[in-house]
């Protein structure tokens, strides 16, 4: 299979050598860094560059862009696609761009699912990126009307071959309120704990539980401020909640009332075991 990755990134380059370092399938890659396309060359993440020209062979192409550098990005080359071509796009939110890609597609022929790898790391860019990094881990892709069963058993084999351990089938509107809480409440809390003055005189005195809480907070703040936007009103309903306990375990601290800490504890306590690990 001639599959297309337009940009190496972290999720795109892991995707890149996953494909690479699993399967006999021909990879082409795209990138607009320079530095970032010689070193996925050297490295054989990628057999050659992404173009015009072959950009019309590709069994599968995977967009992992920005959203709105991916809606771009098929708007711009969807003449380029071949009709029997499978088009998935890896961005973190998926009502807006599927609400943009959707109807190119349908237009121009070829096929596509929404998709989201739940996978990544603190850090971003090509040099971050690994073989490894799928191994295990979920993929959520977004079938409509127009997905077949055909085109979801081949994007079945071809996930699982690089590392996935599972496909999680959601519409966008699912994604986004679910996502909105797993995934980006997370960020902002890390982003918003190590803000205080205490993080900067913290040595010698922190472990696992304050490394787990800011972990997220180096993150890409271009990328993340597009995604937040994007799902503004499922991350500020999940914030309002989570604002709503943490004033009721100052609420109980401020009043010195045990009781009432105690039950908010081991309330939390439950649900955590309810929820189970994931």
């Amino acid at each position: 299979m001639k599959i297309g990755i337009v940009g190496l990134g972290l999720i795109g380059g892991s995707m890149a050598k996953s494909v690479k370092a699993r399967t006999a399938h021909t990879v082409w890659g795209v990138d607009l860094n320079s530095e970032t396309m010689t070193m996925a060359r050297m490295c054989g993440a990628i057999d050659g560059p992404l173009t015009e020209e072959n950009l019309s062979q590709c069994d599968l192409i995977l967009v992992a862009l920005r959203p709105g550098a991916a809606i771009d990005w098929v708007r711009a080359n969807a003449g380029h696609i071949a009709s029997s071509a499978i088009l998935v796009d890896l961005c973190g939110v998926k009502r807006v761009v599927v609400k943009a890609i959707a109807p190119i597609a349908a237009a121009h022929g070829f096929a596509y699912i929404g998709g989201h790898p739940m996978a990544g790391r603190e850090r971003g860019g090509f040099t971050a990126a690994t073989d490894d990094l799928y191994v295990g881990a979920s993929m959520i892709l977004t079938p409509d009307q127009r997905t077949d069963m055909q085109l979801l058993e081949s994007l079945k084999v071809f996930f699982l071959d690089v590392g996935f351990a599972r496909l999680t089938f959601s519409d966008p509107e699912e994604h986004d309120r679910i996502i909105a809480f797993t995934s980006q409440l997370a960020h902002i809390v890390s982003s918003a704990y190590v803000k205080s003055p205490e993080a900067q005189r913290r040595r010698g005195f922190s472990a696992g539980s304050f490394q787990d809480m800011t972990r997220v907070a180096r993150l890409d703040e271009d990328m993340w401020t597009e995604l937040f936007l994007d799902d503004a009103d499922y991350l500020t309903g999940e914030l309002d909640v989570l604002i709503g306990h943490l004033t009721q375990y100052a609420d109980a601290l401020k009043a010195k009332d045990p009781e009432l800490l105690r039950a908010l504890l081991k309330d939390g306590r439950e649900k955590k075991a309810s929820a189970g690990g994931n």
